[in-house]
C-alpha cells in the first residue's frame, strides 16, 4: 500500500539539520555528484506538497524558493499530476522535432494567445531556459543579419555558452572558460537604490541608462545597425530581483524601433503569473520581439520556450532543432499549469505579493540592516545592509540569515550581492506569508541582539 501522510501547514523541524539520512546522503553526493552545483544549507528533499517540503528525516519546511521560482502551482499539484499521469499512459516522447502531436500544438496556442501584445507568435519549445536564450540569440542574428548582442550588468541568461557569455552576474559563472561569444557588449541596468550615474529619481536614472547605450555604445562601441537585439530581465533575477523604474521598458522598445533592433525578453523566472501578471512586460505594456520563458512553465517539469513574432521566427527547417524539447509529457504538465495560473493564481500572486511587501516593509522601517524591499507580484528582494547610512552591502550577514531560516523551518535564497529572494509557489496564503515573515523576523531579531 502507498504511505500515507498529513501535509503540515507549519514547520515541523524533529532533528537536527541536517539529520543523520541526510548526512548519509550528502555524503554521497559529494562521492558521485559534480561539484559545480551551487549547494547552499543542507536540504535532502524527501517529498513535497503546495507551498511544504519534507526532507529524508521527516522535517517539514515553508518553502518560499520554490525550485528556484519553478514550482509555480506548488509541489505535485493535483491538476499538474493528474495531467502528468494521463500523458504518461499514452506516449513519453516522440520528438516534436521531426514529427507531429496534439499537445506540443495546443501548447504553442496558449502561448501565442497569453503572450504581450496583439502580434502572432511562433513557439519553439525547448529544454531549460537557457536553451530557450541559446535559440533566441540564434534567431535574432538569423533574422537581422547582424551580430551584436546588448546585454546588462548583473543580468543572469544561463551557463551555456551563449547564454553564459550574455551574463554579466558573478565571475565563477564564466571563469577560466573562456573566449565568450563574440559580439556581446554590456550596458548599465536602471538600480534605484544603487544608481550607477547618481541620477536623484528612478525615471532619471533609467534615461541615464538608456543615453549610456546611445551616446556611449552606439558612439564609440558598435554602430546600431549592427546590433541584432537588446536582451534583458524585465525584472533582474539573480542580479538581485531589481525593478526597473517604469519608464526602462518603454525606452528601450522606442531605442530598438528606432535602429531595426529586435528586443528580446528573457521572462524564465519573472514569467507565468509571478509578478501578477503573465509576463513581467505586461506591468510595463511592452511587446518584445522575441520571449523567452522557462522555469515555473510547467510546474517543474524540464520545459523552455521562444516565444518570437511571426515576421521573425522565419528560420528554415533544420536551422534549429532540439530531441527533447516540446516533450508531452511536459507539455501536459504546462497546459494544466497555464489553466491554474490564468484561474487564480496570476491574481493570488497578486495579492499575496502586495501583503509579503507590506509585511517586509515594516521590517525594513523596524531593522537598520534592511535596505530595501523591492517587487512585483511573488517577485520580491530585500537587500541586506551593514547600516542604513553606509548602505554597504552585507553579504555575510545575508547568507547567514538565509541559513537560521533554514533551520528554523523557512527555505529562502540569496541572490546578487546581498539580497534575499523570495519566489514562493504561486498557491500560498496570508497564513504562509504571515508564518514566513515571522520566522524571518525572529532570526533579524537573534541577529540585531
Amino acid at each position: 500500500m502507498p504511505e500515507t501522510y498529513t501535509t503540515p501547514k507549519h514547520p515541523q523541524i524533529v532533528t537536527a539539520l541536517p539529520g543523520p539520512k541526510a548526512k548519509a546522503l550528502i555524503e554521497k553526493d559529494e562521492k558521485y555528484i559534480s561539484p559545480s552545483y551551487t549547494r547552499g544549507y543542507p536540504l535532502t528533499v524527501q517529498r513535497g506538497e503546495g507551498a511544504m517540503v519534507q526532507d529524508v528525516d521527516g522535517n517539514w519546511f515553508l518553502d518560499f524558493c520554490a525550485g528556484i521560482a519553478v514550482c509555480a502551482t506548488g509541489h505535485s499539484h493535483p491538476q499538474v499530476v493528474k495531467a502528468v499521469e494521463e500523458q504518461a499512459k499514452k506516449f513519453l516522447h516522440m520528438s516534436g522535432t521531426d514529427f507531429y502531436y496534439e499537445n506540443m500544438v495546443a501548447l504553442a496556442e496558449t502561448l501565442d494567445r497569453v503572450s504581450p501584445g496583439n502580434s502572432p507568435k511562433k513557439v519553439f519549445l525547448c529544454n531549460s531556459g537557457t536553451e530557450a536564450i541559446e535559440g533566441a540569440l540564434k534567431l535574432a542574428r538569423y533574422h537581422t543579419r547582424r551580430h551584436g548582442i546588448i546585454s546588462f550588468y548583473r543580468s543572469f541568461h544561463g551557463r551555456t555558452y551563449g547564454a553564459m557569455s550574455v551574463s554579466a552576474s558573478k565571475i565563477p559563472h564564466r571563469a577560466k572558460m573562456g573566449p565568450n561569444l563574440p559580439g556581446v557588449f554590456n550596458a548599465h541596468y536602471p538600480y534605484a537604490y544603487r544608481p550607477f550615474f547618481g541620477r536623484t529619481t528612478p525615471e532619471a536614472e533609467a534615461e541615464a541608462c538608456l543615453e549610456f547605450i546611445q551616446t556611449h555604445l552606439f558612439k564609440h562601441v558598435i554602430c546600431p545597425s549592427e546590433v541584432a537585439a537588446i536582451l534583458l530581465e524585465p525584472v533582474q533575477g539573480e542580479g538581485g530581483y531589481v525593478v526597473p523604474p517604469a519608464n526602462w521598458l518603454p525606452g528601450l522598445r522606442k531605442l530598438c524601433d528606432e535602429h531595426g533592433i529586435l528586443l528580446i525578453l528573457d521572462e524564465v523566472q519573472s514569467g507565468i503569473g509571478r509578478t501578477g501578471k503573465m509576463w513581467a512586460a505586461d506591468h510595463f505594456n511592452v511587446e518584445a520581439d522575441i520571449l523567452c520563458s522557462a522555469k515555473g512553465l510547467a510546474s517543474g517539469l524540464p520545459l523552455g520556450a521562444i516565444i518570437a513574432k511571426s515576421d521573425v521566427m522565419t528560420w528554415p527547417p533544420g536551422a534549429h532543432a532540439t530531441t527533447f524539447g516540446g516533450n508531452p509529457v511536459s507539455c501536459a504538465a504546462a497546459l494544466a499549469t497555464l489553466e491554474l495560473v490564468e484561474g487564480s493564481l496570476m491574481k493570488n500572486a497578486e495579492v499575496q505579493g502586495q501583503l509579503l511587501m507590506s509585511k517586509l516593509q515594516d521590517l525594513v522601517d523596524r531593522y537598520d540592516c534592511l535596505g530595501e524591499v523591492r517587487g512585483l507580484g511573488l517577485m520580491v528582494g530585500l537587500e541586506v545592509i551593514e547600516s542604513k547610512v553606509s548602505k554597504r552591502k552585507a553579504h555575510d550577514l545575508r547568507d547567514r540569515i538565509v541559513d537560521l531560516c533554514f533551520e528554523s523551518g523557512l527555505l529562502i535564497l540569496g541572490c546578487g550581492d546581498n539580497t534575499i529572494r523570495f519566489c514562493p509557489p504561486l498557491i500560498v496564503d496570508g497564513e504562509d506569508i504571515q508564518t514566513a515573515v515571522s520566522i524571518l523576523e525572529k532570526v533579524l531579531s537573534h541577529e540585531s541582539s
